[in-house]
């Protein structure tokens, strides 16, 4: 009797399980079934949103954050000009022409200073390299006296020319733009003018108006007759806005060839006061671009 009584002493509890094979507190209350189905939707849940979890989208979403964020940045800096850094005329620290003359500066002579140096030529494979190195720290504002002071004169100053209120740095070829040089009248000044009427000396200036009119025909009573008034008016309107393009499209030209060229650098603007064109006296059309004026064609009689 006393071996039966410690055998039952040392008999362990048999413990509940329930349908999932977990065992059951028999001093805990009994689970109902609405806490079974609580349990059950939960576990659903929680099944699911490990099932579709995927590092993809996290990549995503940090790539279109990127992407906006460049987007943005570059609106920004471009003063509203391209949301893909597309801008025309790019600050120095996005031309690459300023990373290799700083390489080769820091090659041939480390000791040279910046933000200005002189111009490197390099030989490479071949053919010669001009990579001219520009003042870095910002783009300049210069009134016209001051850009008076860049005209090649003062070796120790490169030298600059501005086209349509563009200062660019053309110090890569002094031979042309330096003292004695050919277009070395349009050193140190805005000659928009100029380079467009090819007057080289009388119109170093900005002042584009009046331009247009070395483009108009010469008028002509005994060649007009043929045309009635009214006729004339829309003809006379026809060739003065043909004749605007024609003056936009030679500046534009001019333009275009000192901001794409790898030798020469935009480095500011000019800054003038405001309403200073209203204060110029208008000029007359210089000789030259006066003498290549023609008389109007009578329809028919044009020349094949």
């Amino acid at each position: 009797m006393a071996d039966d009584a410690a055998n039952v002493r040392q008999r362990k509890r048999v413990e509940e399980v329930d349908s999932d094979g977990n065992a059951i507190d028999s001093d805990a209350p009994p689970v109902t079934t609405a806490d079974k189905k609580k349990k059950s939707k939960k576990s659903k849940k929680e099944s699911v949103y490990t099932d579709d979890y995927s590092p993809y989208v996290d990549i995503l979403r940090l790539l279109s954050f990127f992407f906006l964020a460049s987007c943005a940045l570059s609106y920004l800096q471009s003063g509203g000009e391209s949301f893909f850094w597309g801008q025309k005329n790019k600050p120095w620290y996005m031309r690459p022409d300023y990373w290799k003359a700083k390489w080769v500066r820091d090659q041939i002579n480390p000791s040279l200073p910046l933000p200005y140096s002189p111009n490197f030529r390099v030989n490479r494979i071949e053919r010669k390299l001009t990579i001219p190195l520009h003042k870095q720290n910002g783009p300049l504002y210069l009134t016209p006296e001051e850009l008076l002071q860049y005209d090649g004169s003062d070796p120790t100053k490169p030298i600059y020319l501005a086209i349509n209120h563009t200062i660019f740095d053309v110090s890569a070829n002094p031979r042309i733009y330096g003292p004695g040089g050919s277009y070395n009248v349009f050193a140190g000044r805005d000659a928009s003018r100029g380079f467009v009427t090819g007057c080289f000396v009388e119109d170093r200036t900005p002042d584009m108006r009046g331009v247009e009119d070395m483009f108009l025909p010469l008028d002509d009573p005994e060649i007009d007759r043929h045309w009635s008034y009214a006729d004339m008016q829309a003809l006379q309107a026809e060739e003065r806005a043909a004749a605007q393009q024609k003056v936009h499209d030679a500046l534009k030209h001019w333009v275009d060839f000192f901001s794409k060229s790898d030798k020469y650098g935009e480095v500011g603007k000019v800054k003038r006061e405001e309403g200073w064109l209203e204060k110029e006296k208008r000029r007359p059309l210089c000789e030259q671009a006066q003498k290549g004026r023609v008389k109007r064609v009578v329809p028919g009689q044009e020349k094949n």
